[in-house]
């Protein structure tokens, strides 16, 4: 059953959620434990983030520095099946346009392949830390990608050779942007984007993470006179450290309500922020389902803890 079938089917407003691969050098044990700690709200997928490699510098012996890119969180593949080997969930692994070339696309696709994960998210991703703005290592558009994985769907390579035998193929879903992704010029045009994704072949969109449920109400209404008919899933985040009032803004280019914004601001330490943060986490789930979304995914990066406490109140 495809992701989008899983959601549709569900007789109450599905549960997801995303998680990181570890750093390198630690074990799977933490993503097991962050699974482990939101099972009981019975995810209908789990989300992989994919990340590119980084530019570093390291000291050479003769005293002079050597440019070499690693990647700090290997492992989106391997965990994506090891997750679905041991939970039998079906999982979501991310593939990037940013950071990683059209051959290494094509490969990782075969593995995913073989491993019987064909549900995808795809998207461009953001631009490398040493950039100044977004340079492509393969494609430019995550339309671009897109055009890549339905053609793997039919048989071709990116040489334009033939499989002898074609797999299962993969389904995806692809972001969207209630408050317009960072280089659209206008929320309009973002949406444009959008339609061209779900014509493409995207069969569900998950959104950036908001604050505001009014503007996801307003983004989904706005898709929807512009034909745009597949699901618009909600990504939700707590908040849960004093860094985050700023950061958070400024990295994903998103809003905090003024009334949120003033209550974060009282807060001196991260446990208050997290009560905070929980609170109006809780309250946008609550409407979300009140409003019949089909489905809600969680941001659970560092925040596992307060996606426990807000699923407990929702589901």
């Amino acid at each position: 059953m495809s992701i989008t079938d899983s959601i549709l089917q569900s007789k109450t407003t599905a549960f997801s959620f995303e998680l990181l691969p570890p750093l390198k050098g630690n074990t799977i044990d933490t993503v097991y434990k962050t699974i482990d700690t939101l099972l009981e709200f019975d995810p209908k997928y789990i989300n992989i983030t994919t990340h590119r490699s980084e530019m570093v510098y390291h000291e050479l012996p003769s005293g002079l520095f050597e440019r070499v890119a690693e990647r700090h969180r290997p492992g989106t593949v391997a965990i994506a099946g090891a997750i679905r080997n041991k939970y039998q969930i079906p999982v979501v692994p991310h593939v990037l346009c940013s950071g990683f070339t059209e051959s290494e696309t094509e490969y990782a696709l075969i593995d995913l392949q073989f491993l019987g994960i064909t549900e995808l998210l795809l998207l461009r991703g953001d631009k490398a830390k040493h950039e100044k703005a977004f340079v492509p290592t393969g494609h430019v558009h995550a339309t671009d990608l897109q055009k890549q994985v339905n053609a793997f769907n039919e048989g071709l390579f990116i040489d334009g050779s033939k499989m002898k035998k074609l797999g299962v193929p993969f389904s995806y879903g692809m972001a969207c942007y209630p408050e317009k992704h960072e280089e659209s010029p206008n929320l309009a045009t973002d949406i444009q984007f959008a339609k061209e994704k779900v014509e493409g072949g995207a069969s569900y969109l998950v959104t950036q993470m908001f604050f505001d449920n009014q503007k996801y109400f307003n983004f989904v209404e706005a898709c929807r006179a512009e034909g745009i008919t597949v699901p618009i899933i909600p990504g939700l985040k707590p908040i849960n450290m004093v860094s985050q009032l700023n950061a958070l803004p400024k990295i994903f280019h998103v809003d905090l309500p003024e009334v949120f914004a003033a209550e974060l601001a009282k807060c001196t330490t991260d446990a208050e922020v997290t009560e905070v943060g929980v609170e109006w986490c809780t309250l946008q789930a609550k409407e979300l389902k009140a409003k019949g979304v089909p489905s809600i995914h969680f941001y659970s990066m560092m925040a596992t803890q307060s996606v426990k406490r807000v699923a407990a109140s929702v589901y």
